[in-house]
């Protein structure tokens, strides 16, 4: 069988995602677990879209609608766009398979940076063709400059992902600026903003939306922000040749008929959406307050989660298996080629709190022990 399986499916590492609640629980014997590791949104739902999921459920005997216009519609007006400027797909993992197979052929090449999203790392791979990635500059920051200088005539897609998943990192305006000057017309620029509404108040941070090039196409998410990542809801803005053939390729019902009205009303609420922010702000305050006084390294994020830096992946996965045992996940890096990192997602205040008050005990028992072995 093996035989007729394409060799680059074949050895393709697939995405690997953070550890469940239940599995921790039964795997320790825990009663409670704080989930840190996937970059969910702590405050759940959003009322008013709770609300459109229960009136929707009555209805899923029925298709979606296959444009899903009414969402579509919405976004066109939030952020003054025509309506076919914008997609909508199955997370915004969705739109970039779509996007992958509608612009992407066997003949181009795709570039990025390394240490960036690892789902779009596989969707990249599963084509087959040149993947250049770029390494980063120091503090973890995308170096647009040297993905610029791997440009070629195969270049088809470049993958920016900013905020960077899982660095926290942005480049400024000044740098896109710079970039997209030696970027040719004929190369996609895929700007992944899935952590945009965290980093918005930032102004050297680039919007997307301020650089309606024909070339570059936005892709934004319900998941992070407005809190339906089990509903997998992505949009997408670009020319409308782009959006036209977008439209030809994707899977006809999706986003399902639940998802459509759960991302409608959401986009709504206003109030969780500001209640969000409020929380992660407050967050990110504790977390790096208290890392530096435990003379922890972190890197500055611009989303919801803070990417700690260890001395080893030895050290890493030390410390993610006591704080497992102990009942919080968060997510070692070595998937993405970060091994000597640990990124924790911004929570609840008690569920922070609990965080750092293993850290905090680890590093006591750690500092002990090698005290000990000294002796």
């Amino acid at each position: 069988m093996s035989s007729l399986v394409p060799h680059y499916i074949e050895s393709l590492v697939p995405y690997k995602a953070g550890r469940s609640i239940d599995e921790i629980k039964s795997l320790y014997g825990l009663s409670e677990v704080y989930k840190l590791a996937s970059n969910e949104n702590p405050l759940g739902v959003s009322p008013l879209a709770q609300q459109a999921i229960l009136e929707t459920a009555s209805k899923v005997h029925l298709y979606p609608d296959p444009q899903a216009l009414k969402l579509r519609e919405a976004l066109a007006a939030r952020f003054k766009l025509n309506l076919n400027n914008v997609a909508v797909g199955g997370g915004s993992e969705g739109i970039i398979a779509d996007i992958l197979r509608t612009f992407v052929s066997d003949a181009d090449e795709i570039i990025t940076s390394e240490n960036t999203f690892i789902g779009f790392i596989v969707l990249a791979k599963s084509k087959g063709i040149p993947l250049k990635q770029a390494p980063m500059q120091s503090g973890y920051r995308f170096d647009l400059q040297a993905i610029a200088g791997l440009i070629t005539e195969r270049t088809k897609v470049i993958y920016l992902c900013n905020p960077n998943n899982p660095t926290g990192t942005i480049f400024t305006k000044r740098e896109f600026d710079l970039f997209i000057k030696r970027v040719p017309e004929r190369v996609i620029v895929l700007l992944d903003e899935a952590y945009f509404e965290f980093a918005e108040p930032n102004l050297d941070y680039p919007d997307s939306m301020s650089y309606r090039y024909d070339n570059v196409i936005t892709l934004r998410t319900f998941s992070k922000g407005y809190g339906l990542a089990g509903l997998r809801v992505g949009y997408g803005f670009a020319h409308h040749q782009f959006i036209e053939n977008l439209l030809k390729v994707k899977l006809p019902f999706e986003p399902n008929m639940i998802a459509q009205a759960a991302a409608l009303a959401a986009l709504g609420d206003t109030a969780f959406l500001s209640r969000t922010m409020a929380n992660n702000r407050a967050g990110y305050t504790f977390f790096t307050d208290a890392f530096t006084l435990l003379g922890l390294r972190w890197t500055a994020s611009h989303a919801n989660f803070v990417m700690l830096e260890f001395d080893s992946e030895t050290r890493v996965l030390a410390v993610s298996e006591y704080l497992l045992q102990h009942g919080v996940i968060t997510r070692p890096l070595t998937s993405f080629g970060l091994p000597q990192c640990l990124r924790i997602s911004i929570g609840l205040p008690h569920e922070n709190e609990t965080c750092v008050s293993l850290l905090k005990a680890y590093l006591a028992e750690e500092k002990f022990i090698t005290q000990y072995v000294a002796l």
